[in-house]
């Protein structure tokens, strides 16, 4: 059985293995493919994983040997799933390997805009500590996040991660959940999502991206937001639009935001965001840690054996 995997490297750039995988078929890993490589390097194969790289309906009709895609991922936009439906073809995906590392990362950033941790250091590192006439070096204000509140976006797996980390910081937690009072953590206080604006001195975004909330996150919605609030989006770019964001943070208006996805990726064409003061930008890496890759890729692996004995799971149609 050919199996090829279109766009490994991200999710294994050389420190994991895929020899188990390897032990279920041919397998054939490409670091990247190309659009215009696609059909070519998958033809033959009954089994495609793919993480970013497009499988169209025009890519599916040209591989008749194709049964199973695998998408290295929990997002499956860039399947088309009728196509596949239509040919029988099974896709699944990987759903929940990256909760504890996004999580982690959502209060890395949240510390780097409340302690400064990185503007220290370089601080330090270019004599700014040696010439104080003080023995403490400031460069203004550090807040504690204890007595705080944070309003949480997107009550899933990963968000009530967020909220139980946030709760052991002593903060208090807030969320417009569509889900009911006693199906939520009793740390958490179910609000609607104008109370959230009004009360949040802390709003992580952590919702899956949709037609209802694109853009969610514009210039009406951060006027609501408490003056000198911080927004960190750890989810998806089009959730916020980054004009509005980027110019609310130039105002004043807000006091700081922290995001790891851009409405483009990479930001070809740029993005109002960079350089943008007081806004922290990291490049699509939350769900990166070594532990979660390591999931993926053992998830997906048994993605495929359970679709060879008859059992799938993670199926996405």
């Amino acid at each position: 059985m050919k199996i090829v995997i279109l766009d490994g490297y991200v999710a294994n750039p050389g420190d994991l293995s895929w020899q188990e995988l390897a032990g279920i078929g041919d397998l054939t890993v490409y670091d990247r493919t190309a659009p215009d490589d696609v059909i070519e390097r998958c033809r033959g194969a009954a089994v495609v994983f793919t993480n970013k790289v497009v499988l169209d309906s025009a890519v599916i009709g040209a591989l008749p040997d194709l049964k199973f895609i695998g998408v290295l991922a929990t997002g499956y936009n860039n399947v088309d799933i009728a196509a596949a439906c239509q040919r029988g073809i099974t896709v699944c995906n990987v759903p929940a390997y990256s909760t504890e590392s996004v999580a982690q990362l959502v209060f890395a950033l949240l510390l780097e805009l409340t302690n400064r941790v990185g503007d220290y250091d370089r601080a330090v590192a270019a004599g700014g500590w040696q010439t104080c006439h003080d023995f403490s070096f400031t460069l203004g204000p550090i807040y504690e996040l204890s007595g705080r509140t944070i309003g949480i976006y997107g009550l899933g797996n990963i968000g009530r991660r967020v909220a139980c980390i946030a709760n052991a910081f002593g903060m208090r937690v807030i969320s417009p959940t569509s889900k009911a009072a006693d199906a939520i953590p009793d740390y958490v206080t179910k609000v609607t999502f104008d109370e959230m604006l009004e009360l949040a001195d802390v709003i992580s975004v952590n919702a899956p991206l949709d037609a209802d909330n694109r853009g969610l996150f514009g210039r009406e919605t951060l006027s609501r937001m408490r003056q000198g609030a911080l927004l960190i989006n750890t989810a998806r770019g089009p959730l916020v639009d980054e004009q509005a964001l980027a110019d609310a943070l130039r105002s004043g208006r807000l006091g700081g935001a922290a995001v790891d996805v851009l409405c483009e990726e990479p930001p070809r064409q740029g993005s109002p965001l960079i350089g943008c003061p007081r806004c922290l930008i990291t490049p699509h890496i939350a769900w990166q840690s070594v532990e979660a890759r390591r999931r993926l890729i053992d998830i997906t692996t048994a993605n495929l054996q359970c679709w060879l004995a008859g059992r799938p799971q993670n199926v996405v149609r």
